[in-house]
């Protein structure tokens, strides 16, 4: 008898939460440790110095899309064998995911160690700044495969239903970093160098529980076949290409955002890589859902139930709908004390608020356009995504920065970040609903599964 998915029973709107609050804890805690890394960084004084790890992680941003990329297309086809009970085949994509993820991320590292200087060049970074950027990059981007193979067994891990070994993975790494940190940032005085090191080490422990997890305990990876990876390989990037194209188009709008305040001068900046880093951190849930309702509408959709599918989306945009609210006003009572915490001019003091005051509030909308990404990559339609999130980042992002930073400076950048949220979303969440509903009705002949 086929083992059956553990999303095709049960409350699906109970299934939304547990996977997205677990998945969340874990981004939550790998990013507050990120977060708590500018900090440390923050106190030795230098605002030069958080303006330069700020550029660096624009970079790192980048670097890590492409992990997610090829995440989900892991998620979408792990669950959907899972869920149509076929574990054998199951297991031998998340074999095949694993060493084609080694492979790019490897080249990925190699692109960045060599031409670091000149990306963040044309970053908007100069002089001193750039070369504390280039250094911390230097050392940290070498550990980017091993980061993406613990992304890639996490992600396997919430396919499979297992949401806290899945946190756990992300959570280790942390536990690691949040001791790091202050060590090597403080004690030792090694300063962004030390940050650097610290995220390399805490990326080599998320690999190594992430792989246990998935081959100890779950026994999802299959002996290593080539023939497996080349016979995997068309159905893994015909949806990993869209979805990390998909996922490049928020680091390009956050290049765009970053060149645009870089012309406020490094305070503006140093606000901006706080903003950066507490959007991560504060909206952790917002980032973790799509990921979370991946695996539900994949285990359903290949199980045939098309109006779990349809609920799941709902509960998955009520949740964001009630998750960003409560975050926003958080995040609004909170401004000053983290101004005050990071020590920021009034350049800086400014880009803080205008986010916590009023863009954080778009993520209502930016959380729908994630949702109906989930749907477009786990239904077959991963270059939807590319298009409603380009369509965001490409088209929106530069014209609006452009405008409103010309009128309000650099909380104008802000504000457009917000905006362009606002319109893709709706856009996004409109088509998704329209597309999920449309799994219902019944087919003159069957949907090709991309798996096949």
């Amino acid at each position: 008898m086929a083992e059956q998915g553990k999303f095709v029973t049960g409350s699906t709107m109970r299934h939304v939460v547990v996977m997205t609050v677990s998945g969340s804890l874990g981004l939550l805690f790998t990013f507050l440790v990120d977060f708590a890394a500018l900090w440390w960084v923050s106190q030795i004084g230098v605002e030069r110095l958080v303006a330069a790890v700020g550029f660096a992680w624009t970079i790192q941003f980048a670097t890590v899309s492409v992990a997610i990329g090829l995440m989900i297309a892991a998620v979408a086809l792990v669950s959907r064998n899972l869920g149509a009970g076929d574990r054998d085949r199951a297991r031998r994509i998340a074999t095949s995911a694993m060493v084609i993820t080694a492979v790019i991320q490897s080249g990925v590292a190699l692109a960045v160690m060599i031409w670091r200087h000149e990306i963040l060049a044309i970053s908007g970074a100069q002089g001193e700044t750039l070369e504390i950027a280039a250094r911390f990059l230097a050392i940290s981007i070498p550990s980017l495969p091993l980061m993406a193979l613990g992304m890639i067994a996490s992600a396997i891990l919430r396919a499979a239903g297992d949401a806290w070994r899945s946190m756990a993975v992300t959570l280790s790494a942390g536990l690691v970093a949040m001791f790091m940190d202050p060590l090597l940032i403080v004690v030792f005085g090694w300063g962004v160098e030390g940050a650097a090191i610290a995220i390399a080490i805490s990326r080599t422990m998320m690999a190594v529980v992430g792989f246990y997890y998935v081959y100890k305990v779950h026994n999802l990876l299959a002996p290593y076949r080539w023939g497996d990876v080349v016979d995997n390989a068309r159905p893994y990037f015909d949806i990993a290409l869209p979805a990390v194209a998909t996922q490049m188009a928020t680091p390009f709008g956050n290049w765009i955002l970053t060149r645009a305040i870089a012309d406020f001068g490094d305070s503006a900046v140093a606000g901006w890589g706080v903003v950066s880093r507490l959007t991560i951190l504060a909206f952790g849930g917002i980032f973790a859902l799509s990921g979370a309702i991946g695996g539900i509408i994949g285990q359903n959709f290949g199980a045939g139930k098309p109006d779990r599918v349809v609920q799941a989306y709902i509960d998955a945009l009520k949740f964001c709908t009630a998750y960003t609210l409560v975050t926003w006003g958080l995040l609004y009572g909170l401004q000053d004390p983290i101004i005050a915490g990071f020590g920021l001019s009034m350049e800086g003091a400014d880009v803080v608020r205008a986010f916590n005051s009023l863009a954080a509030g778009a993520f209502i909308f930016t959380g729908a356009l994630f949702v109906s990404n989930a749907a477009f990559n786990n239904l077959g339609r991963p270059l939807w995504s590319t298009y409603s999130n380009w369509f965001r980042d490409g088209i929106l992002m530069f014209p609006l920065a452009m405008f409103l930073g010309s009128l309000f400076a650099a909380p104008g950048v802000i504000y457009a970040q917000g905006i362009a949220g606002v319109i893709a979303g709706c856009v996004a969440a409109w088509i998704g609903w329209r597309f999920v509903k449309s799994q219902r009705a019944p087919l003159e002949k069957p949907r090709k599964d991309p798996t096949s």
